[in-house]
């Protein structure tokens, strides 16, 4: 932080773990960062780069707030797309992991 009164690295570091228990995804997650002034160094150190793991995060936030029904038509399906890429998660994943089959 500018003043100094607090380590960039601790807060990058407690921020990504909050914003990712409370269900946001990378890009959000890297734009708020970058928003409060911690550089591209650091939040690569603590907002972790794998996939998998975001995917397995991507389709709990969905559970969470969908349950196990899928989508009843297209626009149900769009809602919660938007939602979803709202959070902070990559349009192509979101697709991957609910595609539209009526």
């Amino acid at each position: 932080m500018a003043a100094g009164l607090q380590s960039d690295a601790r807060f990058a570091e407690a921020y990504v773990e909050q914003r990712a228990a409370a269900g946001y995804g990378p890009l959000r997650i890297r734009a708020e960062l970058r928003e409060r002034g911690i550089g591209g160094d650091l939040i690569g150190r603590f907002l972790p780069d794998d996939p998998d793991l975001w995917q397995e995060r991507l389709a709990e936030v969905h559970r969470r707030r969908y349950g196990g029904s899928p989508p009843t038509d297209r626009r149900e399906w769009g809602r919660r797309v938007r939602f979803l890429e709202r959070r902070g998660f990559p349009p192509a994943w979101i697709r991957k992991m609910a595609p539209f089959d009526p």
